[in-house]
């Protein structure tokens, strides 16, 4: 009895190292067959067309096709589920944003998924700063000194931003809670609305990401008061961030390449290495600078990390100011 014991002991044991060998196999030989990449945006955007050179590069250096699938919906739940939901074989990807990796699971009563358990962090793609500008008819040349107008004259000065719950919407908010300062917030649907709105002398300013106003910025028709990130932005490096002028106002949208949860090791290591050489290439950078985006990179761990601050963040705002999208 006890040698039968022995023997089933031993063959387990020999099934168990088998099928860990197996594993590591798979994971050196992958991809075998055409890889998923889902962007959980309509065609044409930018995280669209960093996905296709992405999707492109990989497939070139790794032997098999990744095919960009655009499923677009609910700020993106509904793409970025479907990857949640998928195999953890590596042949189902996300390239996603900020939204649906830390922000709408406060958005929304009811998600159908959790980034934080249900995902697999691979790597930060990159990162867009958000920028606040005014125009002329706003006397004010940075934040420091919009703040002083606004807080001499409460409830006068009004901030426009993309729409409800989007990331400038966050901003906004941030902006009015960590400066204690009295604004009237205006939502609109997009960038070119508000901007129409800010030339015009209908708004004082607008807080969206940097991408829209560039070209606005550097021919003088906007004053970029303050960029929300740790460091200036180098297509606007004139204008200050929030924080050297004494503002504790730090806000991206950033987009990343995540699977879902169990993802074999290996395999998150091979996708995470080959993306951060395509990132950091030429032809990478420049593209992420078409859009106004600074190159991420790093490991998981980073990512993950990430998804954990930022997410920690944004519920804060979210509840305090009460925020809903269903």
């Amino acid at each position: 009895m006890k040698n039968h014991s022995l023997l089933a002991c031993a063959t387990a044991i020999l099934a168990l190292g088998a099928t860990t060998a197996h594993a590591k196999d798979d994971a050196a030989s992958w991809p075998t067959r055409p890889v998923r990449l889902v962007v959980p945006f309509p065609a044409g955007g930018s995280t669209d067309v960093v996905a296709r050179l992405i999707a492109e590069r990989l497939g070139q250096k790794l032997g098999q096709q990744f095919v960009v699938d655009n499923r677009p919906g609910a700020a993106g739940n509904i793409g970025t589920d479907q990857v949640a939901k998928a195999s953890p074989d590596g042949y189902t990807l996300t390239l996603t944003t900020s939204g649906p990796l830390a922000n709408n699971k406060y958005l929304y009563k009811s998600m159908p998924y959790d980034p934080a358990k249900d995902l697999t962090p691979i790597v930060l793609v990159g990162e867009i700063p958000l920028v606040i500008v005014s125009t002329d008819k706003t006397p004010a040349k940075n934040l420091k000194e919009f703040i002083a107008l606004a807080k001499a004259a409460p409830g006068k000065y009004s901030i426009g931003n993309p729409g409800n719950g989007t990331i400038g919407h966050l901003a906004y908010e941030l902006l009015r809670h960590n400066t204690k300062t009295d604004f009237l917030g205006v939502p609109y649907k997009g960038d070119t609305p508000a901007m129409t709105d800010l030339l015009g002398g209908s708004i004082q300013a607008i807080v969206a990401p940097i991408t829209a106003f560039i070209p606005q910025i550097q021919s003088g028709k906007m004053n970029g008061l303050a960029v929300t990130s740790k460091k200036r932005f180098p297509g606007t490096p004139e204008v200050p961030t929030a924080v050297e002028q004494g503002f504790d106002v730090e806000a991206s949208v950033w987009f990343a390449v995540a699977g879902p949860a169990g993802m074999p090791r290996p395999i998150v290591d091979k996708l995470n290495r080959e993306i951060n050489l395509v990132l950091n290439s030429p032809e990478g950078r420049a593209k992420l600078e078409q859009f106004g985006a600074v190159v991420g990179g790093g490991s998981p761990e980073q990512l993950d990390s990430l998804m954990k601050i930022e997410s920690a963040k944004w519920k804060r705002i979210i509840e305090q100011a009460n925020i809903r999208l269903d």
